[in-house]
């Protein structure tokens, strides 16, 4: 229920309490405070949201126009205020598939993050109507970031660059409220304009407290880092921490720059692609880069060797990704391709 910490949060409150610092899965104590403190305000205020739901029929309230999106869990629909013209994105939840509880988390989580450049900025209107729940965002309206990176090229260089300034602001600022993101791919980004200058994150469902417990469900996928596909430290599964989402940013940009995955999974035994990275990272011989990664610069290699270090206290955090803005990360038959535009994006 709204207002009382889910098990597993209960699971390091205890922990903390009882200052088990080696029962922490590899954390301090301080880092899951800062999670828990989190997920207490996350909880307050998923409480006071479930008092203040609208309790209408979306179409009573707003006009469609046109849809924007579509995923397994839902739908979001560009909509106009029937009453005063307001242009809005509209996330539609059907009942059937979303419980009261799993709508408030999502709800409240875009709510928390406030206004930030690189974030898609909630509007704080919760819907329920007789089949689903509904929330109101600014719209963004030029699609997703898969439509813009062409397979086997990527992104302009330029373009890649801004992307990668304004998601890594983006992440610092999740992260800066106690917050790990946990579902960075090009899906989860909308672009601004048809140049792709500027774009903003989106989709919280998977956003939790640092320190929640989570198990792997499912095969791993590039984005998913290499610390989620061993056994746990704690019986409960692995404490979350914005390392995760440094491993995502570092293989999105790889994909920004090449237009294809470094590899499908980060398991050596079971992925040739991944293995021969790990290899080539330890041996710290950018020259003898594998050929997935030809066409890089070494300045692109030393960045994405941080934010792709297997070891997850030893990865760079997101943050790192302003250091290396307007340097080539792309060449071109042995030259380095200029970075023909400023680094625009840098997102506060």
């Amino acid at each position: 229920m709204p207002g009382q910490p889910s098990d597993e949060e209960q699971v390091l409150m205890e922990a903390v309490e009882d200052g088990a610092e080696e029962d922490l899965g590899g954390l301090t104590a301080e880092e899951l405070r800062q999670g828990q403190q989190a997920a207490l305000a996350l909880e307050d205020m998923m409480a006071l949201n479930a008092q203040t739901l609208v309790r209408a029929e979306v179409d009573e309230l707003y006009e469609q126009v046109r849809p924007l999106g579509q995923g397994r869990f839902g739908r979001v629909l560009l909509v106009n205020h029937r009453q005063k013209g307001t242009a809005l994105a509209l996330k539609q939840l059907p009942k059937a598939s979303t419980t009261l509880r799993g709508f408030l988390y999502e709800f409240c989580v875009g709510l928390s993050l406030g206004s930030h450049a690189a974030i898609v900025e909630a509007c704080g209107i919760g819907i329920e109507s007789a089949d689903s729940y509904s929330f109101l965002t600014e719209p963004v309206l030029h699609g997703d970031l898969i439509a813009f990176i062409q397979p086997k090229v990527g992104l302009p260089q330029p373009a890649a660059q801004r992307c990668a300034a304004q998601l890594a602001s983006a992440l610092e600022h999740i992260h800066s409220l106690g917050l790990v993101y946990r579902d960075l791919k090009p899906e989860n980004v909308l672009v601004c304009d048809p140049a792709c200058r500027r774009v903003k994150l989106t989709d919280f469902g998977h956003t939790r407290p640092r320190g929640t417990l989570l198990r792997l469900a499912g095969q791993p996928i590039p984005y998913t880092a290499p610390e989620l596909c061993g056994p746990p430290p704690l019986p409960e599964g692995l404490p979350i921490q914005p390392a995760l989402d440094a491993w995502a940013l570092g293989v999105l940009l790889f994909c920004l720059l090449t237009g294809y995955f470094p590899w499908d999974q980060p398991v050596a035994e079971a992925d040739p692609f991944y293995e021969d990275f790990v290899i080539w990272q330890a041996s710290g011989q950018p020259q003898d880069r594998p050929q997935p990664w030809v066409g890089l610069t070494p300045v692109a290699d030393t960045l994405l060797w941080g934010l792709l270090d297997p070891h997850p206290r030893r990865r760079s955090p997101v943050g790192s990704v302003q250091g290396y803005l307007g340097r080539p990360w792309r060449q071109r038959e042995g030259e380095a391709e200029e970075v023909q535009e400023g680094h625009e994006g840098r997102t506060e």
